[in-house]
């Protein structure tokens, strides 16, 4: 089985960690968990601020990660369908927190786009307290 996921994964915490351990236990000890890793040009045009850490740097901490088997690049931007395809998996795992907002739209797909690649979008609880942005709003205090 193989579980997809992307994202930025910036300033690496223990609520990516928690995010990916979950993602391991649904794939599997012989799954595979693929991380779509989006590139600095794509942070700095999608939320308007380049990341703290390079492409480079976060790739090295995701491959680093034991519930990480894969890291590539996310090469479609707002469109993760190449990315995807590329993979093949069968499930996306995402955080509960995208649960009220447009998933599909972000990702660049619909529900019957994933229905006839037959790939299930599944919600992984969001680990509550530890986010990224908090991060970089304490480091400002």
């Amino acid at each position: 089985m193989i579980i997809y996921t992307g994202g930025t994964f910036d300033l690496f915490h223990a609520g990516h960690v928690n995010f990916l351990r979950q993602c391991k236990k649904i794939a599997g000890e012989s799954g595979k968990v693929i991380v779509s890793l989006n590139s600095d040009e794509f942070v700095e045009f999608y939320k308007g601020k380049s990341p703290i850490y390079s492409y480079n740097a976060r790739y090295k901490i995701l491959k680093a990660c034991r519930y990480v088997d894969d890291v590539v690049l996310n090469t479609g931007g707002a469109d993760s369908k190449p990315s995807i395809l590329s993979i093949r998996p069968e499930f996306i795992a995402i955080g509960s927190d995208w649960a009220n907002k447009n998933y599909h739209a972000q990702m660049g797909f619909t529900q019957e786009w994933l229905d006839s690649q037959d790939i299930t979008l599944i919600y992984i609880p969001y680990s509550e307290g530890i986010s990224t942005t908090s991060i970089k709003e304490q480091i400002k205090e």
